[in-house]
């Protein structure tokens, strides 16, 4: 198992695939049916032309990903009722090449069989129970995590623990700052709809809870120093 960190594009020509940049790194988290974190190495991968088709192959693997989403969901666009399939992967593309989609993602061998989306407030715009949220809101976060995903197959394995923990990596590495996820427990949510994750695998990664919003959301908050 391999651990890369940050959603990119890969172009569909190899003829046009741009090499990318990465560097070794100790994995904190690894797929495996042990949940007590292993040391090994893996990669962290940055915004250049890598992923895109590992990525793509996952979510046509799972049905567009909820219907269709596409991971598109938390993102500004992500209310079009009217959006398919086809414009939601075009629309997932387009901000992956302008560098406004990010996640950690999580590599079986060669295969991603999972993700842990995250970005700035303006990035990951649409979060469940709006309303609520902003009812008792103060300041905004720097960093939100957005969609939480693990492929058929790949469940209860650790995948999603890595890649929240990839995606606090990269968010260590782009300056650090105040991060906030929307997890719900796993005990009252059936896994299909855990959109953002289980509660129980952010307060392992050092998550606070700070209020609810939601018959079952907690707004969470974690503190990441930069790595730099």
């Amino acid at each position: 198992m391999r651990h890369r960190t940050a959603l990119t594009h890969q172009s569909e020509s190899a003829h046009n695939a741009i090499p990318c940049g990465c560097r070794d790194v100790d994995e904190k988290r690894s797929l495996g049916p042990s949940s007590e974190p292993r040391r090994r190495s893996g990669a962290l991968w940055w915004l250049h032309n890598c992923a895109w088709s590992a990525f793509a192959a996952l979510v046509e693997a799972n049905n567009g990903i909820f219907g269709g989403c596409w991971c598109m969901g938390f993102h500004r666009e992500g209310g079009d009722k009217g959006a398919t399939a086809g414009s939601n992967r075009d629309l997932k593309l387009s901000r992956v090449r302008a560098g406004t989609a990010h996640a950690a993602l999580v590599f079986d061998q060669d295969d991603c069989v999972g993700w842990c989306q995250f970005g700035e407030p303006d990035e990951v715009s649409r979060i469940k129970s709006r309303a609520a949220y902003e009812r008792e809101l103060v300041r905004l976060p720097d960093w939100r995590i957005g969609c939480c995903y693990v492929g058929k197959g790949h469940r209860r394995a650790g995948a999603l623990a890595a890649a929240l923990a990839g995606a606090l990596d990269l968010i260590a590495d782009h300056g650090g700052g105040i991060v906030e996820g929307y997890p719900e427990p796993a005990d009252a949510v059936s896994a299909g709809f855990l959109y953002n994750g289980a509660l129980s695998t952010y307060e392992d990664l050092g998550f606070r809870r700070d209020r609810k919003i939601g018959k079952h959301r907690w707004v969470v908050t974690r503190a990441v120093e930069t790595s730099t």
